[in-house]
Protein backbone atom coordinates (compact mmCIF):
# COMPACT_ATOMS: atom_id res chain seq x y z
CA UNK A 1 0.00 0.00 0.00
CA UNK A 2 1.28 3.47 -0.88
CA UNK A 3 1.53 5.66 1.84
CA UNK A 4 -0.62 9.22 1.51
CA UNK A 5 2.52 11.32 1.09
CA UNK A 6 3.63 9.03 -1.67
CA UNK A 7 0.42 8.92 -3.45
CA UNK A 8 -0.24 13.11 -3.41
CA UNK A 9 3.59 13.00 -4.53
CA UNK A 10 2.37 10.48 -7.87
CA UNK A 11 -0.58 12.55 -8.19
CA UNK A 12 1.68 15.55 -9.05
CA UNK A 13 3.80 13.80 -11.58
CA UNK A 14 0.42 12.22 -13.08
CA UNK A 15 -0.26 16.07 -13.25
CA UNK A 16 2.94 17.04 -14.68
CA UNK A 17 3.65 14.45 -17.29
CA UNK A 18 0.18 15.44 -18.44
CA UNK A 19 0.52 18.74 -18.74
CA UNK A 20 3.76 17.95 -20.71
CA UNK A 21 2.82 15.61 -22.68
CA UNK A 22 -0.05 17.61 -23.85
CA UNK A 23 1.60 20.97 -24.20
CA UNK A 24 3.98 19.24 -27.06
CA UNK A 25 1.74 17.58 -28.80
CA UNK A 26 -0.33 20.49 -29.45
CA UNK A 27 3.08 22.78 -29.70
CA UNK A 28 4.22 20.75 -32.63
CA UNK A 29 0.88 20.92 -34.22
CA UNK A 30 0.96 24.72 -33.93
CA UNK A 31 4.38 24.76 -34.93
CA UNK A 32 3.78 22.69 -38.29
CA UNK A 33 0.62 24.44 -39.01
CA UNK A 34 2.65 28.02 -38.94
CA UNK A 35 5.03 26.73 -41.72
CA UNK A 36 2.39 24.92 -43.60
CA UNK A 37 0.34 28.44 -43.59
CA UNK A 38 -2.57 26.59 -42.30
CA UNK A 39 -4.88 28.38 -39.96
CA UNK A 40 -4.84 31.34 -37.77
CA UNK A 41 -1.47 30.79 -36.25
CA UNK A 42 1.29 33.17 -36.91
CA UNK A 43 4.84 33.38 -35.35
CA UNK A 44 4.75 35.68 -32.48
CA UNK A 45 7.36 38.91 -32.40
CA UNK A 46 8.29 42.19 -30.76
CA UNK A 47 9.73 44.63 -32.29
CA UNK A 48 10.58 42.68 -35.50
CA UNK A 49 12.31 39.84 -33.26
CA UNK A 50 11.12 36.35 -33.51
CA UNK A 51 9.64 35.42 -30.23
CA UNK A 52 10.41 31.37 -29.75
CA UNK A 53 7.72 29.40 -27.53
CA UNK A 54 10.74 29.05 -25.01
CA UNK A 55 10.88 32.15 -23.91
CA UNK A 56 7.05 31.50 -22.62
CA UNK A 57 8.36 28.05 -21.12
CA UNK A 58 11.09 30.02 -19.29
CA UNK A 59 9.13 32.68 -17.81
CA UNK A 60 6.52 29.90 -17.00
CA UNK A 61 8.57 27.78 -14.74
CA UNK A 62 10.02 30.91 -13.04
CA UNK A 63 6.53 32.28 -11.87
CA UNK A 64 5.65 28.23 -10.82
CA UNK A 65 8.95 27.86 -8.87
CA UNK A 66 8.72 31.46 -7.69
CA UNK A 67 4.72 30.16 -6.17
CA UNK A 68 5.92 27.14 -5.04
CA UNK A 69 9.32 27.96 -3.12
CA UNK A 70 7.55 31.32 -1.69
CA UNK A 71 3.78 30.12 -0.60
CA UNK A 72 4.46 26.55 -0.62
CA UNK A 73 0.32 25.96 -1.78
CA UNK A 74 -1.65 23.39 -0.95
CA UNK A 75 -4.45 21.85 -3.13
CA UNK A 76 -5.62 22.17 -5.20
CA UNK A 77 -3.12 24.99 -6.05
CA UNK A 78 0.00 22.91 -5.92
CA UNK A 79 -2.20 20.79 -8.49
CA UNK A 80 -2.41 23.68 -11.06
CA UNK A 81 1.45 24.27 -10.40
CA UNK A 82 2.24 20.98 -11.47
CA UNK A 83 0.51 21.19 -14.60
CA UNK A 84 1.75 24.86 -14.99
CA UNK A 85 5.21 23.18 -14.54
CA UNK A 86 4.48 20.23 -16.77
CA UNK A 87 3.43 22.83 -19.56
CA UNK A 88 6.32 25.30 -19.60
CA UNK A 89 8.92 22.75 -19.03
CA UNK A 90 7.35 21.56 -22.39
CA UNK A 91 7.54 24.55 -24.11
CA UNK A 92 10.99 24.66 -23.18
CA UNK A 93 12.66 21.23 -23.98
CA UNK A 94 10.91 21.81 -27.11
CA UNK A 95 13.34 24.06 -28.26
CA UNK A 96 16.19 22.80 -27.15
CA UNK A 97 18.27 22.41 -30.04
CA UNK A 98 18.02 26.03 -29.91
CA UNK A 99 20.30 25.67 -26.16
CA UNK A 100 22.78 23.98 -27.98
CA UNK A 101 23.45 25.87 -31.13
CA UNK A 102 22.14 29.52 -30.31
CA UNK A 103 20.36 29.45 -33.84
CA UNK A 104 16.95 28.38 -34.97
CA UNK A 105 17.61 25.03 -35.75
CA UNK A 106 13.94 23.81 -35.03
CA UNK A 107 13.38 21.97 -38.38
CA UNK A 108 17.31 20.95 -39.22
CA UNK A 109 18.51 17.70 -38.51
CA UNK A 110 20.19 19.32 -35.63
CA UNK A 111 16.54 20.17 -34.23
CA UNK A 112 15.91 16.93 -33.68
CA UNK A 113 17.76 16.91 -30.19
CA UNK A 114 14.78 18.59 -28.87
CA UNK A 115 12.46 15.79 -29.55
CA UNK A 116 15.21 13.26 -28.03
CA UNK A 117 15.09 15.67 -25.10
CA UNK A 118 11.11 15.43 -25.24
CA UNK A 119 10.92 11.84 -25.04
CA UNK A 120 13.96 11.24 -22.33
CA UNK A 121 11.50 13.87 -20.11
CA UNK A 122 8.69 12.27 -20.77
CA UNK A 123 10.19 8.57 -19.65
CA UNK A 124 11.89 10.61 -16.53
CA UNK A 125 8.17 11.78 -15.61
CA UNK A 126 6.55 7.89 -16.42
CA UNK A 127 9.25 6.23 -14.17
CA UNK A 128 8.82 9.04 -11.47
CA UNK A 129 5.08 7.94 -11.96
CA UNK A 130 5.43 4.20 -11.39
CA UNK A 131 7.77 5.03 -8.43
CA UNK A 132 11.04 4.76 -9.77
CA UNK A 133 13.15 7.46 -7.76
CA UNK A 134 16.13 7.07 -7.02
CA UNK A 135 16.28 9.60 -4.33
CA UNK A 136 12.77 7.94 -2.40
CA UNK A 137 13.26 8.97 1.28
CA UNK A 138 11.18 6.16 1.50
CA UNK A 139 12.97 3.11 0.91
CA UNK A 140 13.77 2.47 4.71
CA UNK A 141 18.00 2.04 3.53
CA UNK A 142 18.10 5.08 5.47
CA UNK A 143 20.85 8.31 4.19
CA UNK A 144 23.84 6.27 3.95
CA UNK A 145 22.04 3.47 2.01
CA UNK A 146 20.64 6.06 -0.32
CA UNK A 147 23.62 7.93 -0.48
CA UNK A 148 25.55 4.69 -2.14
CA UNK A 149 22.59 3.53 -4.16
CA UNK A 150 22.36 6.75 -5.79
CA UNK A 151 26.35 6.85 -6.35
CA UNK A 152 26.28 3.75 -7.84
CA UNK A 153 23.64 4.28 -10.73
CA UNK A 154 24.95 7.61 -11.23
CA UNK A 155 28.45 6.00 -11.53
CA UNK A 156 27.30 3.71 -14.48
CA UNK A 157 24.71 6.10 -16.22
CA UNK A 158 27.56 8.89 -16.16
CA UNK A 159 29.98 5.53 -17.71
CA UNK A 160 26.75 4.57 -20.42
CA UNK A 161 26.52 8.39 -21.21
CA UNK A 162 30.05 8.85 -21.90
CA UNK A 163 30.25 5.99 -24.14
CA UNK A 164 27.56 7.50 -26.27
CA UNK A 165 24.43 5.37 -25.01
CA UNK A 166 22.28 8.44 -23.44
CA UNK A 167 18.91 7.11 -23.60
CA UNK A 168 20.15 3.60 -21.17
CA UNK A 169 22.31 6.33 -19.06
CA UNK A 170 19.41 8.62 -18.13
CA UNK A 171 16.85 5.40 -17.39
CA UNK A 172 19.62 3.30 -15.68
CA UNK A 173 19.22 6.27 -12.95
CA UNK A 174 15.84 5.20 -11.98
CA UNK A 175 16.52 1.66 -13.34
CA UNK A 176 20.36 0.35 -12.50
CA UNK A 177 20.22 -2.55 -14.41
CA UNK A 178 20.02 -0.94 -17.75
CA UNK A 179 22.95 1.66 -17.00
CA UNK A 180 24.80 -1.46 -15.51
CA UNK A 181 24.23 -3.29 -18.88
CA UNK A 182 25.17 -0.27 -21.64
CA UNK A 183 28.44 0.64 -18.98
CA UNK A 184 29.67 -2.48 -19.90
CA UNK A 185 28.98 -2.66 -23.53
CA UNK A 186 30.50 -1.00 -27.03
CA UNK A 187 30.67 2.51 -26.88
CA UNK A 188 29.52 4.12 -29.54
CA UNK A 189 32.44 4.93 -31.93
CA UNK A 190 32.02 8.87 -32.21
CA UNK A 191 31.48 8.89 -28.20
CA UNK A 192 34.07 10.65 -25.62
CA UNK A 193 34.99 7.36 -24.14
CA UNK A 194 35.63 5.87 -27.10
CA UNK A 195 37.88 8.23 -28.50
CA UNK A 196 39.77 8.61 -25.46
CA UNK A 197 40.33 5.21 -24.73
CA UNK A 198 40.04 2.62 -27.53
CA UNK A 199 42.93 1.15 -29.46
CA UNK A 200 42.33 0.57 -33.16
CA UNK A 201 40.88 -3.06 -33.12
CA UNK A 202 38.43 -1.63 -30.42
CA UNK A 203 37.48 1.58 -32.65
CA UNK A 204 36.88 -1.34 -35.72
CA UNK A 205 34.82 -3.56 -33.72
CA UNK A 206 32.59 -0.31 -32.64
CA UNK A 207 32.50 1.23 -36.59
CA UNK A 208 31.06 -2.30 -37.34
CA UNK A 209 28.80 -2.52 -34.97
CA UNK A 210 27.32 1.52 -35.15
CA UNK A 211 27.77 1.96 -38.80
CA UNK A 212 27.23 5.33 -39.76
CA UNK A 213 24.06 5.94 -41.20
CA UNK A 214 22.15 3.55 -38.99
CA UNK A 215 18.78 3.88 -38.06
CA UNK A 216 17.08 2.30 -34.83
CA UNK A 217 13.92 2.40 -33.57
CA UNK A 218 14.68 5.46 -31.11
CA UNK A 219 15.16 7.36 -34.78
CA UNK A 220 11.81 6.50 -36.09
CA UNK A 221 9.92 7.49 -33.21
CA UNK A 222 11.60 10.80 -33.42
CA UNK A 223 10.62 11.14 -36.63
CA UNK A 224 7.06 11.35 -35.97
CA UNK A 225 7.60 14.62 -34.30
CA UNK A 226 10.72 15.86 -35.89
CA UNK A 227 9.77 15.46 -39.87
CA UNK A 228 8.90 18.94 -41.12
CA UNK A 229 6.52 19.71 -43.27
CA UNK A 230 7.36 21.85 -46.40
CA UNK A 231 7.09 25.34 -45.83
CA UNK A 232 4.53 27.91 -47.29
CA UNK A 233 7.20 29.41 -49.85
CA UNK A 234 7.08 25.74 -51.40
CA UNK A 235 3.61 24.53 -51.43
CA UNK A 236 2.35 27.97 -53.62
CA UNK A 237 5.27 27.42 -55.65
CA UNK A 238 4.09 26.72 -58.92
CA UNK A 239 5.23 22.55 -60.42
Amino acid sequence: MFSPELTRRHLLVGWILAAFLITFLVTRAVTKAIRRGQGPFKNASVGGVHVHHQVYGIFLLLVVGTIEFTYRPDSPWVDILAALFGAGAALTLDEFALWLHLDDVYWTREGRSSVDAVLVASLIFALLLVGADPFDPDTGDGAPGIAVTVLFNFGFAFIAILKGRTLLGVIGVFVPLLSLYAAFRLARPTSAWARRRYDEHRMARARARFPAGRRNRWDRLVDVFASAPPPVSDLHRTP
